[in-house]
């Protein structure tokens, strides 16, 4: 079982930042105060089911906050959802937790019955849990590959996961900052990000998801569903296609709804559109 890397001391540096003390953090992760002074002093670790409130508390990526060496088994993603093993019969509607803590221990694979809604439960695909459970019996597989995200949430949780140059992902609070310089306003807070990037809160304002794009240094349309991505895709098509015929004319000054082309592409367009009524269109 891979355990996750635990500092102590970024831990108490991260509580600090928040202005959060030890009495308030162990009441939000579940715990005694004591045993939060006894983290930060290195003298005990906290339960790894533990790990995602703190992380959520201290407004960090579980990831970040508390690294992996090595690929999870069926324990790792349990406790990675912050679920004791004493909850599962919850999840699944079983009488005990006997079928996850056999397949854990290497005794029994998983009945068929439970795979999805425990893959559900745990926040995974279901080849991922399948590929967690070979590792939970000592067979070596690789991380299936990342299903595309769709939601918000999986999109935010990808950046921060993934970043471009390998930098250290921004906590909730920076982003959060970010976004409210973006939109010159303040319209989202860190515990707003942490709804968002878990799920919580599955949509946004427009001028949230353009601040976040900011924030991440993606393009606008990163955090735009699928339909909005090609209804605009659309109009650029129809747009080259009327230029193409030559009928331009009636797009110059032409004004776009909240889920349009962004004013600037506009201007842009008229711009071109000025352009070539001008001087013709260019040669091939």
């Amino acid at each position: 079982m891979p355990a996750r890397i635990f500092d102590g001391q970024r831990v108490r540096a991260l509580r600090r930042s928040a202005e959060l003390t030890q009495e308030a953090l162990a009441t939000v992760v579940g715990v005694q105060g004591t045993s939060v002074t006894a983290w930060e002093r290195g003298t005990s670790h906290p339960d790894p089911e533990r790990l995602p409130a703190l992380a959520r508390a201290l407004g960090q990526p579980l990831g970040d906050l508390f690294p992996r060496d090595g690929l999870p088994t069926l324990a790792d993603l349990r406790a990675d959802a912050g679920f004791f093993q004493n909850e599962v019969p919850g999840l699944l509607g079983t009488k005990s937790a006997g079928p996850v803590a056999n397949a854990e221990r290497a005794k029994r694979r998983l009945s068929g019955v439970f795979v999805e809604p425990l893959a559900k439960a745990y926040g995974v695909s279901v080849e991922q849990l399948m590929a967690a459970q070979e590792r939970s019996f000592g067979i070596e597989v690789p991380e299936p590959h990342p299903e595309v995200p769709t939601s918000l949430a999986e999109k935010m949780r990808y950046l921060l996961e993934n970043p471009d140059d390998g930098s250290t992902p921004p906590s909730d609070a920076q982003i959060a900052r970010a976004v409210n310089a973006y939109v010159g306003a303040q319209v989202l807070s860190a515990a707003g990000v942490a709804d968002l990037r878990n799920g919580v809160v599955t949509e946004a304002s427009p001028p949230v998801l353009e601040g976040l794009s900011a924030a991440f240094g993606v393009s606008a349309l990163f955090f735009r569903s699928r339909d909005v991505v090609k209804r605009q895709v659309a109009e650029g098509l129809t747009l080259l296609a009327n230029v193409q015929a030559g009928k331009i004319r009636g797009l110059k000054g032409r004004q776009m709804g909240p889920e349009g082309l962004p004013t600037e592409v506009m201007a842009l367009i008229n711009n071109i559109v000025a352009e070539i009524e001008e001087r013709g269109l260019p040669s091939a």
